[in-house]
């Protein structure tokens, strides 16, 4: 046995500290409550020094899951982490990866699907991937998840499939255990052993065409190898259990089981509520009662005979789902174990009941595993139910919080706009729109949402509110602004208002402003008008980028707005494209080997001027009446001509490193330096709204009011900094071009 030290160390943990080890090529990640840490805890050891892993932050995990397919292709090895939606988003490429059998890593901190939106953990994610053509091995323990990381790219490597290590969300990816770890990375290293690609694209003398097009009977071919691989898989996987065990002194089954040899009443379950079930067990076996409980390791290949063994001699079988398959009467945990008996003969001797439990977080506790396999006992208990349940009251009626604004409220006049002069040189002016005029829009936003102090978002979404008169519909993607104002069953919205996930909010709100003018065109909704809004941020515009560039090349008539908050805020402050050069976030750590996110912001107003829409837009909270104008700007080319982009720089104090009562000072800094310039583009014409002139500040006093980049203020940052104030400064000098030269 090798040697080993203690770590006390969370599921995520270990899994990073089992990458490094490792020492991955390369890792193609996004960031997904819970297992985002995962990337943040490896961008650490990173920034200090302690692997060579190549960590490519990706613009969503459809994309994240591509670069681990091309990088494996490549003939080196790959990691990723991902979760619930994410996973999904991910799903088109895994049988692409599988069916070209390349092999890699991926960790799944199993959470509840969407919607609605939950972040908490359950299995149906998971579950979605058995198809896929990947193997799953299935960690109940933080230590289970270090060992079968190392365990799974031997295996992957052995079969040429790749391999998904999966574990509850927060209660194993978050949870801290005691755990054993090699002291050496070289013991690592010497067990997974070197990695030798069949083929590669990398491999000039031996050119091969990866992900062929294929007819019958190829087709039919190629997926009878996978199934022969996973056939081979099943072999491999105890083998290299067993060489594993050699080394650490753990020994892992393809299922294991407590107190099953002389059970009459069987509880199987998934994942950490295992080790939960084993204290029921054990008290009821106090009382006289042959109970037992068994899991499976792994999901697929699936252990069919392993699991007979726990369970040929019981009665009765309980079986908890923590995922439901709609309308099967079970979740596929127990759909496959229902299959199993009856393909060893004792389907008919075996009574299997079924509970779903656990679903979106909920705790599963010692009393309710003890009550599962009490009923097993009753000659009357239902095959399947749900644990814990409320199916609600036909009868309560729906409360809505707020009266509902009126058109006529939300139309004081307070703002004008009107289009002057004819083709290239038409423009929008706006009249009124002073601030204390505009305190009488009634705010679509209520207070008592649940942002942080001196989050940007209330404020800014606010502002541009007090500017658009009239009906107003508003989207939220997913992030920190939809998850603080809808806390089921309350909303801080006084408008109708919808959610949709990060990747698609454009198109969803495209759909439903054409159902509107679809509508109103048949005769089925009233005349008048709305203006749809949809709101952006915390990265929203890199996952989401796809989504809105498809609307604004169709041109639909809406308002996309972005609240630049530069991170993915509600994940825990991840970079994103949006974030500073230099600043510090949870995936780009300041130490030896690094200085912050490697490379510049993405300059997204310019992208979308450079699509063709009619009004492009920067405001700013520190410039207030600038805001509004641009907002009521905003609403008239929305209603007359197509889609209107603004974007505003959002405060974000929790993870900016700087104190809520400054915001305006900072975002005004922001303004003053040129990081962040005020313009519009008015088709196509770019127009300056705010010459600092010599009121320029450099780069690095705006800098140095925040904790994420305030290490760039020192010497050692120095060149790092003034390579910073060069871009920004060229990039102002273009735009004061553009403003300058109306053929620019």
């Amino acid at each position: 046995m090798e040697k080993q030290k203690i770590l006390f160390e969370s599921g995520n943990e270990v899994a990073a500290f089992a990458a490094k080890q490792i020492n991955y090529h390369i890792m193609g990640y996004y960031p997904i409550t819970p297992s985002t840490q995962i990337a943040e805890f490896l961008d650490q050891m990173k920034a200090d020094g302690e692997h060579d892993i190549v960590m490519i932050p990706a613009e969503g995990e459809h994309s994240a899951a591509g670069i681990c397919y091309g990088a494996s292709t490549g003939g080196g090895r790959v990691f990723n982490a991902t979760s619930a939606n994410g996973l999904l988003y991910a799903l088109e490429q895994l049988p692409v990866q599988s069916g070209t059998r390349f092999p890699m890593v991926m960790n799944v901190a199993c959470r509840t699907v969407s919607g609605p939106l939950c972040i908490k953990g359950d299995h149906s994610d998971i579950m979605f991937t058995l198809n896929a053509g990947w193997i799953i091995l299935f960690a109940n323990t933080p230590q289970a998840v270090y060992d079968m990381n190392i365990c799974g790219l031997k295996i992957a490597e052995a079969v040429k499939l790749p391999v998904i290590v999966a574990f509850d969300g927060f209660f194993t990816s978050h949870q801290k255990r005691r755990c054993m770890v090699f002291e050496q990375d070289e013991t690592v290293q010497k067990f997974v052993g070197e990695y030798h690609a069949e083929c590669s694209a990398l491999d000039l003398e031996h050119p091969v065409s990866i992900g062929s097009y294929m007819n019958e009977p190829d087709v039919l071919n190629n997926k009878f190898q996978l199934h022969q691989a996973m056939e081979e898989a099943a072999k491999v996987i105890p083998e290299v259990f067993a060489e594993y065990a050699e080394i650490s002194g753990r020994q892992y089954g393809m299922a294991e089981g407590y107190c099953t040899e002389d059970a009459e009443v069987l509880l199987c379950l998934l994942g950490s509520a295992y080790h939960t079930a084993k204290v029921a067990v054990d008290k009821l076996r106090g009382q006289g009662k042959k109970v037992g409980v068994f899991t499976t390791n792994v999901l697929r290949p699936y252990p069919a005979e392993e699991l007979f063994q726990y369970c040929k001699n019981a009665k009765t079988i309980m079986v908890g789902d923590r995922q439901d398959s709609y309308g099967a009467m079970g979740g596929n945990l127990s759909i496959e174990l229902k299959a199993m008996l009856q393909e060893h003969g004792k389907g008919a001797d075996c009574r299997v009941l079924s509970r779903v439990y656990g679903l979106g977080g909920r705790d599963f506790y010692e009393s309710e595993a003890e009550e599962m396999l009490l009923s097993c006992y009753r000659a009357d208990t239902p095959k399947f139910d749900y644990l814990g349940k409320y199916s609600g009251d036909i009868n309560m009626q729906t409360q809505q919080y707020f009266a509902p604004i009126s058109e006529k409220e939300a139309s004081p006049g307070v703002t004008q706009c009107v289009f002057e002069g004819t083709d290239r040189q038409r423009a929008a002016k706006v009249q009124g729109g002073r601030i204390n005029e505009t305190t009488a829009m009634p705010k679509r936003l209520a207070p008592g949402h649940g942002a942080c102090p001196g989050c940007g978002i209330p404020v800014n979404v606010n502002l541009l509110l007090r500017g658009i008169e009239g009906n107003v519909v508003l989207l939220f993607q997913t992030g920190c602004g939809m998850v603080v104002t809808t806390g089921y069953p309350k909303t801080a919205f006084k408008v109708p208002y919808v959610h949709n996930l990060f990747q698609n909010g454009a198109a969803t709100l495209t759909g439903l402003a054409e159902m509107f003018r679809q509508r109103q065109k048949r005769g089925e909704y009233p005349d008048g008008e709305i203006t749809f809004v949809m709101v952006s941020g915390d990265g929203g515009m890199d996952i989401g980028m796809g989504s809105a560039l498809g609307t604004a090349i169709r041109n639909n008539r809406l308002i996309l707005f972005e609240y630049d908050n530069g991170g993915y805020m509600n994940t825990g402050y991840q970079l994103s494209y949006s974030t500073p050069k230099g600043a510090k976030s949870s995936t780009s750590h300041v130490g030896p080997e690094q200085y912050g996110k490697p490379f510049f912001h993405k300059d997204m107003p310019q992208i979308m001027a450079a699509s063709g829409i009619p009004y492009v837009a920067t405001v700013a909270e520190s410039n207030p009446l600038d805001f509004i104008k641009k907002a009521a700007k905003a609403k008239a080319y929305a209603a007359e001509e197509g889609m209107a982009y603004i974007r505003a720089l959002s405060a974000c104090p929790l993870n900016w490193g700087d104190k809520p009562n400054l915001e305006r000072k900072v975002i005004g800094a922001a303004v003053d330096c040129c990081y962040f310039p005020l313009y519009e583009v008015e088709r196509g014409h770019t127009s300056l709204s705010y010459d600092p002139g010599e009121k320029k500040i450099g780069v690095e006093q705006w800098f140095s009011m925040m904790g994420r980049t305030k290490h760039l203020t020192k010497p050692n940052y120095s060149c790092v900094t003034a390579g910073i104030q060069k871009e920004i400064d060229r990039r102002w000098e273009i735009l004061k071009a553009k403003a300058e030269h109306e053929m620019l």
